[in-house]
């Protein structure tokens, strides 16, 4: 079968029927990059190009965390069966099923722990500020020891920030390295992503050189803040170029491009498990898995208060494709469709 061609037209089409300020389409084919950008924003007197503007990735951050959770669990720093409380500081009592939470559940959103916090939960429904900022790991594992699992981890699959977060501290806590730095040395050095970074940047001001781009609300004029992710920097708070993003998924597509994380970038490719109607879904440690013709697509989408990402590769075709918003997700937003249309 042939694949069809990602051509530069299609690209810009697609971006142009996204509603943001700064819209970026960018996709590797067999080696090749295309670029295509649109927006509403008036960029001819703006100090950066839209497609060299750092975005915020919001959950598609897992993909990270589980390639940096595959790589430490291939040096032998940790097992991915390894109870979650014997990872963190001052692991609380164990009781009924928790014991049974290991780094693996949590990456394969199998933990049965909710969403979010309690504590959380309704600040995020209100959705009139960031429930995430200020929160801290203490607070984080505090309300782990207070958890109650829904269900037997490994049972059922569950969306869950909450969990993936809690790996940030566990992290921590072995390695005796701050989260960010161990994912700097571990995965974005190796990979070759030096603009690329986890959580907000100075208060008021682009981190330097790529600039970030600003967020907007669900009326696209309205500038937000930097997302600050608070103690859930694992499950939401990387930022990235687009051409960064291609990068690192062409070295999934690639493995062999990365020697020293090779093993890993393979790991997070293959499904461990199966989920959604019937069971037609696939789950790999890191990444939504839909079939296709031409092979199984990989993919992770993720949005924060004033920015959206949509990140795919289909090994197969040796195709990757990032696609970046920089308005907050609302229902009719046309940016995810958009892009998982194109494979």
């Amino acid at each position: 079968m042939t694949t069809p061609r990602l051509t530069a037209e299609r690209l810009l089409a697609a971006a142009r029927s996204v509603s943001a300020p700064d819209v970026v389409f960018a996709c590797s084919q067999d080696g090749e990059r295309r670029f295509a950008a649109a927006g509403t924003a008036a960029r001819a007197a703006g100090p950066e190009p839209r497609a060299e503007l750092r975005h915020e990735i919001g959950s598609a951050t897992k993909t990270f965390t589980g390639l940096l959770l595959a790589h430490l669990a291939h040096r032998g720093v940790l097992g991915l069966d390894t109870p979650l409380t014997a990872l963190l500081p001052q692991p609380p009592p164990p009781h009924g099923h928790r014991d049974a939470i290991t780094p693996y559940t949590l990456l394969t959103h199998t933990s049965g722990l909710p969403r979010l916090p309690r504590e959380l939960y309704r600040r995020a429904l209100t959705r009139r500020r960031n429930p995430y900022q200020g929160s801290t790991y203490a607070q984080l594992t505090a309300a782990f020891a207070r958890s109650r699992p829904r269900r037997a981890p490994g049972s059922r699959w569950h969306y869950s920030n909450f969990g993936v977060a809690l790996l940030a501290p566990a992290l921590e806590h072995l390695t005796g390295r701050p989260f960010p730095e161990l994912m700097a040395e571990q995965v974005l050095a190796p990979l070759g992503l030096p603009g690329t970074a986890l959580g907000a940047g100075p208060p008021g001001a682009a981190a330097g050189p790529p600039g970030d781009a600003t967020g907007h609300g669900g009326d696209g004029r309205t500038a937000v803040p930097a997302f600050e992710p608070g103690a859930f920097l694992a499950a939401g708070g990387v930022r990235a170029t687009p051409g960064e993003l291609l990068t690192y998924l062409e070295a999934l597509l690639e493995p062999g491009r990365c020697p020293e994380l090779g093993e890993a970038l393979c790991a997070v490719r293959e499904p461990v498990l199966r989920r959604g109607r019937g069971h037609r879904q696939s789950h790999t440690l890191t990444w939504f898995s839909h079939p296709t013709p031409s092979g199984p697509l990989l993919f992770h989408s993720g949005a924060t208060p004033g920015q959206e990402a949509f990140l795919a590769l289909r090994p197969a075709t040796g195709t990757a494709l990032v696609a970046l918003a920089n308005r907050r997700y609302t229902r009719g937003s046309t940016l995810q469709q958009q892009a998982y249309d194109l494979f």
